[in-house]
Protein backbone atom coordinates (compact mmCIF):
# COMPACT_ATOMS: atom_id res chain seq x y z
CA UNK A 1 0.00 0.00 0.00
CA UNK A 2 1.40 3.29 -0.70
CA UNK A 3 0.24 6.34 0.61
CA UNK A 4 0.91 9.89 -0.65
CA UNK A 5 0.17 14.02 0.56
CA UNK A 6 -0.92 16.91 -1.48
CA UNK A 7 -1.21 20.40 0.24
CA UNK A 8 -3.55 22.68 -1.59
CA UNK A 9 -4.96 25.83 -0.89
CA UNK A 10 -8.28 26.75 -1.88
CA UNK A 11 -9.98 30.18 -2.44
CA UNK A 12 -13.12 31.44 -1.18
CA UNK A 13 -15.76 33.19 -3.24
CA UNK A 14 -16.25 35.70 -0.34
CA UNK A 15 -14.72 35.86 2.72
CA UNK A 16 -15.96 33.46 5.22
CA UNK A 17 -16.56 35.44 8.63
CA UNK A 18 -16.34 33.23 11.65
CA UNK A 19 -15.75 33.11 15.71
CA UNK A 20 -12.14 32.89 14.62
CA UNK A 21 -12.03 35.81 12.15
CA UNK A 22 -12.19 36.25 8.94
CA UNK A 23 -11.01 33.38 6.17
CA UNK A 24 -10.06 33.92 2.86
CA UNK A 25 -8.29 30.53 1.88
CA UNK A 26 -8.31 27.21 3.05
CA UNK A 27 -5.52 24.93 3.72
CA UNK A 28 -5.93 21.36 2.91
CA UNK A 29 -3.96 18.09 2.74
CA UNK A 30 -5.32 15.42 0.28
CA UNK A 31 -4.23 11.67 1.13
CA UNK A 32 -4.14 9.52 -1.64
CA UNK A 33 -3.95 5.97 -0.54
CA UNK A 34 -3.56 2.99 -3.37
CA UNK A 35 -2.70 -0.97 -3.13
CA UNK A 36 -1.85 -0.74 -7.02
CA UNK A 37 -5.27 -1.33 -8.23
CA UNK A 38 -7.17 1.23 -6.97
CA UNK A 39 -7.05 4.52 -4.84
CA UNK A 40 -8.94 6.62 -2.85
CA UNK A 41 -8.64 9.92 -1.61
CA UNK A 42 -9.32 12.09 1.85
CA UNK A 43 -9.26 15.51 3.10
CA UNK A 44 -7.73 16.33 6.42
CA UNK A 45 -8.65 20.14 7.05
CA UNK A 46 -7.76 21.81 10.59
CA UNK A 47 -8.99 25.23 11.09
CA UNK A 48 -6.74 27.14 12.37
CA UNK A 49 -7.40 28.18 16.10
CA UNK A 50 -10.29 25.77 16.34
CA UNK A 51 -9.16 22.09 15.80
CA UNK A 52 -7.16 20.16 18.68
CA UNK A 53 -4.96 19.09 15.74
CA UNK A 54 -4.01 21.91 14.14
CA UNK A 55 -0.20 22.49 14.33
CA UNK A 56 2.64 24.04 13.02
CA UNK A 57 4.12 20.74 11.89
CA UNK A 58 0.84 19.44 10.55
CA UNK A 59 2.19 17.81 7.52
CA UNK A 60 4.82 16.22 9.32
CA UNK A 61 2.88 14.76 11.64
CA UNK A 62 0.06 13.15 9.35
CA UNK A 63 3.01 11.92 7.72
CA UNK A 64 4.01 9.69 10.45
CA UNK A 65 0.32 8.37 10.38
CA UNK A 66 0.91 7.47 6.47
CA UNK A 67 3.93 5.75 7.19
CA UNK A 68 1.99 3.50 9.82
CA UNK A 69 -0.76 2.97 7.55
CA UNK A 70 1.54 1.99 4.48
CA UNK A 71 3.64 -0.76 6.67
CA UNK A 72 0.12 -2.23 8.31
CA UNK A 73 -2.78 -1.64 6.19
CA UNK A 74 -4.18 -0.15 8.87
CA UNK A 75 -5.24 3.03 10.68
CA UNK A 76 -3.70 3.38 13.99
CA UNK A 77 -7.13 4.67 15.55
CA UNK A 78 -6.30 4.69 18.96
CA UNK A 79 -3.25 6.95 18.38
CA UNK A 80 -5.11 9.12 16.27
CA UNK A 81 -8.16 9.79 18.29
CA UNK A 82 -6.44 13.62 19.38
CA UNK A 83 -5.82 14.01 15.47
CA UNK A 84 -9.44 14.26 13.85
CA UNK A 85 -8.86 15.97 10.86
CA UNK A 86 -6.11 13.61 10.15
CA UNK A 87 -8.45 10.69 11.29
CA UNK A 88 -11.11 12.48 8.90
CA UNK A 89 -8.69 12.00 6.04
CA UNK A 90 -6.99 8.66 6.27
CA UNK A 91 -11.04 7.21 7.12
CA UNK A 92 -12.01 8.74 4.15
CA UNK A 93 -9.38 7.14 2.09
CA UNK A 94 -9.53 4.06 2.96
CA UNK A 95 -13.90 4.18 2.61
CA UNK A 96 -12.85 5.55 -0.63
CA UNK A 97 -10.23 2.60 -1.52
CA UNK A 98 -13.19 0.25 -1.24
CA UNK A 99 -15.84 1.71 -3.08
CA UNK A 100 -16.25 3.04 -6.67
CA UNK A 101 -17.00 6.36 -8.14
CA UNK A 102 -16.47 8.43 -4.70
CA UNK A 103 -18.69 5.80 -3.05
CA UNK A 104 -18.09 5.72 0.89
CA UNK A 105 -21.35 3.57 1.89
CA UNK A 106 -23.95 2.08 -0.07
CA UNK A 107 -27.08 4.09 1.06
CA UNK A 108 -30.16 5.63 -1.13
CA UNK A 109 -28.58 9.03 -0.88
CA UNK A 110 -25.06 7.31 -2.16
CA UNK A 111 -27.31 6.19 -4.99
CA UNK A 112 -28.48 9.57 -5.88
CA UNK A 113 -32.14 8.15 -4.79
CA UNK A 114 -33.16 11.00 -2.10
CA UNK A 115 -31.17 13.69 -0.64
CA UNK A 116 -30.34 14.89 2.76
CA UNK A 117 -32.72 17.89 4.17
CA UNK A 118 -30.05 21.05 5.02
CA UNK A 119 -30.62 24.39 6.38
CA UNK A 120 -29.24 27.79 4.40
CA UNK A 121 -26.41 29.60 6.63
CA UNK A 122 -26.02 32.98 7.34
CA UNK A 123 -22.59 33.55 7.78
CA UNK A 124 -21.78 36.80 10.20
CA UNK A 125 -21.06 40.19 8.56
CA UNK A 126 -22.33 43.41 8.59
CA UNK A 127 -26.53 44.18 9.75
CA UNK A 128 -26.80 45.03 5.87
CA UNK A 129 -25.02 41.89 5.03
CA UNK A 130 -26.62 39.38 7.07
CA UNK A 131 -29.90 40.94 6.15
CA UNK A 132 -29.31 40.20 2.83
CA UNK A 133 -28.06 36.79 2.81
CA UNK A 134 -30.99 35.93 5.64
CA UNK A 135 -33.62 37.35 2.63
CA UNK A 136 -31.74 35.28 0.03
CA UNK A 137 -32.22 31.91 1.83
CA UNK A 138 -35.77 32.79 2.87
CA UNK A 139 -36.60 33.41 -0.88
CA UNK A 140 -34.49 30.44 -2.18
CA UNK A 141 -37.25 28.64 0.03
CA UNK A 142 -35.20 26.76 2.82
CA UNK A 143 -37.43 26.49 5.58
CA UNK A 144 -34.63 25.57 8.20
CA UNK A 145 -32.23 28.92 8.88
CA UNK A 146 -29.06 28.94 10.75
CA UNK A 147 -28.08 32.63 12.03
CA UNK A 148 -24.78 33.02 13.21
CA UNK A 149 -24.30 35.59 15.58
CA UNK A 150 -21.73 37.34 17.76
CA UNK A 151 -20.47 39.47 14.90
CA UNK A 152 -22.50 42.67 15.22
CA UNK A 153 -23.94 43.95 18.31
CA UNK A 154 -27.06 42.00 19.94
CA UNK A 155 -29.51 44.48 19.38
CA UNK A 156 -29.17 44.33 15.60
CA UNK A 157 -28.74 40.36 15.74
CA UNK A 158 -32.12 40.69 18.14
CA UNK A 159 -33.66 42.53 14.89
CA UNK A 160 -32.97 39.96 12.13
CA UNK A 161 -34.58 37.18 14.40
CA UNK A 162 -37.77 39.80 14.72
CA UNK A 163 -37.80 40.24 10.97
CA UNK A 164 -38.15 36.42 10.75
CA UNK A 165 -40.53 35.99 13.09
CA UNK A 166 -42.63 38.65 11.10
CA UNK A 167 -42.58 36.60 8.00
CA UNK A 168 -42.19 33.07 8.67
CA UNK A 169 -44.06 31.36 11.84
CA UNK A 170 -41.81 29.11 13.43
CA UNK A 171 -44.13 26.22 11.72
CA UNK A 172 -43.06 27.79 8.67
CA UNK A 173 -39.25 28.31 9.57
CA UNK A 174 -37.41 26.68 11.55
CA UNK A 175 -34.83 29.24 12.90
CA UNK A 176 -31.37 28.17 14.53
CA UNK A 177 -28.95 30.48 15.99
CA UNK A 178 -25.17 29.79 16.52
CA UNK A 179 -23.07 32.02 19.45
CA UNK A 180 -20.36 30.38 18.70
CA UNK A 181 -19.27 31.16 22.55
CA UNK A 182 -19.66 34.78 22.02
CA UNK A 183 -22.30 35.16 25.15
CA UNK A 184 -20.19 36.51 28.32
CA UNK A 185 -21.60 33.85 31.05
CA UNK A 186 -23.24 36.92 33.15
CA UNK A 187 -25.61 38.38 30.66
CA UNK A 188 -25.85 34.54 28.97
CA UNK A 189 -29.04 34.23 30.61
CA UNK A 190 -30.50 37.17 29.48
CA UNK A 191 -29.90 37.10 26.22
CA UNK A 192 -31.22 33.44 25.98
CA UNK A 193 -34.76 34.96 27.58
CA UNK A 194 -34.79 37.75 24.83
CA UNK A 195 -34.39 35.27 22.30
CA UNK A 196 -36.58 32.87 23.35
CA UNK A 197 -39.51 35.21 22.32
CA UNK A 198 -39.06 33.93 19.04
CA UNK A 199 -39.95 29.76 18.99
CA UNK A 200 -35.98 29.54 18.07
CA UNK A 201 -35.14 26.18 17.81
CA UNK A 202 -32.12 25.75 19.70
CA UNK A 203 -28.88 27.75 20.19
CA UNK A 204 -25.50 26.51 19.72
CA UNK A 205 -22.95 27.45 22.22
CA UNK A 206 -23.72 30.42 23.85
CA UNK A 207 -20.88 30.93 26.47
CA UNK A 208 -16.88 29.79 25.77
CA UNK A 209 -16.24 26.42 25.72
CA UNK A 210 -14.52 25.11 28.75
CA UNK A 211 -17.12 25.84 31.28
CA UNK A 212 -18.69 22.54 32.33
CA UNK A 213 -20.59 24.05 35.17
CA UNK A 214 -21.76 26.95 34.25
CA UNK A 215 -22.84 25.56 30.89
CA UNK A 216 -24.80 22.65 32.39
CA UNK A 217 -26.34 25.57 34.33
CA UNK A 218 -27.59 27.61 31.63
CA UNK A 219 -28.79 23.95 29.88
CA UNK A 220 -30.69 24.16 32.95
CA UNK A 221 -32.25 27.38 33.28
CA UNK A 222 -32.02 28.67 29.91
CA UNK A 223 -36.03 28.93 28.21
CA UNK A 224 -34.87 27.26 25.09
CA UNK A 225 -32.61 24.22 23.92
CA UNK A 226 -28.56 24.57 23.87
CA UNK A 227 -26.19 22.54 21.69
CA UNK A 228 -22.86 22.03 22.24
CA UNK A 229 -20.19 22.28 19.51
CA UNK A 230 -16.77 23.61 19.93
CA UNK A 231 -17.17 22.29 23.49
CA UNK A 232 -17.00 18.55 22.01
CA UNK A 233 -13.25 19.82 20.73
CA UNK A 234 -10.43 17.82 22.18
CA UNK A 235 -13.03 15.58 24.46
CA UNK A 236 -11.62 12.39 22.66
CA UNK A 237 -12.17 10.02 25.18
CA UNK A 238 -14.65 8.05 25.46
CA UNK A 239 -15.42 8.11 29.04
CA UNK A 240 -15.10 12.00 28.70
CA UNK A 241 -17.69 12.51 26.43
CA UNK A 242 -20.36 10.20 28.31
CA UNK A 243 -18.77 12.49 31.63
CA UNK A 244 -19.56 15.51 29.72
CA UNK A 245 -22.73 14.59 28.07
CA UNK A 246 -24.10 13.41 31.99
CA UNK A 247 -22.90 16.81 33.54
CA UNK A 248 -24.31 19.51 30.55
CA UNK A 249 -27.34 17.45 30.14
CA UNK A 250 -27.36 19.49 26.54
CA UNK A 251 -30.65 19.44 23.89
CA UNK A 252 -28.19 18.78 21.71
CA UNK A 253 -24.43 17.96 19.92
CA UNK A 254 -23.35 18.98 16.78
CA UNK A 255 -20.99 17.31 14.89
CA UNK A 256 -18.03 17.80 12.28
CA UNK A 257 -15.79 14.87 11.72
CA UNK A 258 -13.28 17.57 11.32
CA UNK A 259 -13.36 18.42 14.61
CA UNK A 260 -15.02 15.74 16.55
CA UNK A 261 -12.94 12.78 15.84
CA UNK A 262 -13.54 11.64 12.22
CA UNK A 263 -16.18 9.29 11.12
CA UNK A 264 -15.65 6.95 13.92
CA UNK A 265 -15.68 9.16 17.11
CA UNK A 266 -18.28 10.98 15.50
CA UNK A 267 -20.01 7.67 16.06
CA UNK A 268 -19.08 7.45 19.52
CA UNK A 269 -20.64 10.95 20.30
CA UNK A 270 -24.12 9.40 18.46
CA UNK A 271 -24.26 6.35 20.04
CA UNK A 272 -23.23 8.09 23.69
CA UNK A 273 -26.23 10.99 23.21
CA UNK A 274 -28.97 8.57 21.89
CA UNK A 275 -27.77 6.69 25.54
CA UNK A 276 -28.33 10.19 27.42
CA UNK A 277 -31.45 11.19 25.41
CA UNK A 278 -29.17 13.75 23.96
CA UNK A 279 -30.39 15.26 20.19
CA UNK A 280 -27.63 15.63 17.39
CA UNK A 281 -26.97 16.53 13.60
CA UNK A 282 -23.92 17.12 11.42
CA UNK A 283 -22.39 19.47 9.89
CA UNK A 284 -19.66 20.60 7.40
CA UNK A 285 -16.79 22.86 8.28
CA UNK A 286 -15.36 24.61 5.43
CA UNK A 287 -14.51 21.74 3.34
CA UNK A 288 -13.75 20.77 -0.18
CA UNK A 289 -16.21 18.83 -1.95
CA UNK A 290 -14.20 15.51 -0.82
CA UNK A 291 -14.82 16.55 2.54
CA UNK A 292 -18.30 17.34 1.97
CA UNK A 293 -18.74 14.35 0.15
CA UNK A 294 -17.61 12.01 2.85
CA UNK A 295 -19.75 13.47 5.59
CA UNK A 296 -22.41 13.74 3.55
CA UNK A 297 -22.36 9.96 3.40
CA UNK A 298 -21.58 9.19 6.37
CA UNK A 299 -24.49 11.29 7.46
CA UNK A 300 -26.91 9.47 5.20
CA UNK A 301 -25.24 5.96 6.82
CA UNK A 302 -25.73 7.01 10.77
CA UNK A 303 -29.20 8.34 10.28
CA UNK A 304 -30.64 5.74 7.73
CA UNK A 305 -32.50 6.88 4.52
CA UNK A 306 -35.15 8.75 6.05
CA UNK A 307 -33.40 12.11 7.99
CA UNK A 308 -35.54 14.83 8.81
CA UNK A 309 -33.88 16.72 10.54
CA UNK A 310 -32.16 19.32 8.32
CA UNK A 311 -28.03 18.86 8.69
CA UNK A 312 -25.63 21.36 8.43
CA UNK A 313 -23.89 20.50 4.93
CA UNK A 314 -22.22 22.93 2.96
CA UNK A 315 -22.73 23.36 -0.67
CA UNK A 316 -19.92 22.65 -2.25
CA UNK A 317 -20.33 26.63 -3.57
CA UNK A 318 -17.54 27.91 -1.43
CA UNK A 319 -14.72 28.03 -3.31
CA UNK A 320 -13.39 29.59 -6.95
CA UNK A 321 -10.94 26.36 -7.36
CA UNK A 322 -13.35 23.29 -5.72
CA UNK A 323 -12.45 19.96 -6.74
CA UNK A 324 -15.62 18.69 -8.96
CA UNK A 325 -17.79 16.00 -7.20
CA UNK A 326 -21.16 15.19 -7.79
CA UNK A 327 -22.94 17.25 -5.28
CA UNK A 328 -25.38 20.22 -5.61
CA UNK A 329 -28.27 21.05 -4.07
CA UNK A 330 -31.63 20.91 -5.26
CA UNK A 331 -34.23 22.89 -3.43
CA UNK A 332 -33.21 22.67 0.23
CA UNK A 333 -31.95 19.26 -0.11
CA UNK A 334 -28.11 17.77 -0.97
CA UNK A 335 -28.00 15.25 -3.88
CA UNK A 336 -25.35 13.59 -4.93
CA UNK A 337 -25.83 13.05 -9.63
CA UNK A 338 -25.09 10.08 -10.32
CA UNK A 339 -26.05 11.09 -14.07
CA UNK A 340 -23.20 13.93 -14.19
Amino acid sequence: MKVTIEERVLHFKQPAGTSRGVYTERRSWFVTVSDGERCGVGECAPLPDLSCDARPDYGKVLRGFCDRLEKTGEIPYEAMRDYPSMLFGLETAMLSLEGAESTLYDTPFSRGEVGIPINGLVWMGSYEEMLRRMEEKLEQGYHCVKLKIGAIDFEHELDLVRRIRERFSHREVELRLDANGGFPYDEALYKLELLSQYAIHSVEQPIRQGQWARMAELCRDAPLPIALDEELIGVNDPGQKRQLLRIVKPAYIVLKPSLHGGISGCREWIALAREEGVGSWITSALESNVGLNAIAQFCADVYGPDIRMPQGLGTGRLFTDNIPMSLEIRGERLWISRNS
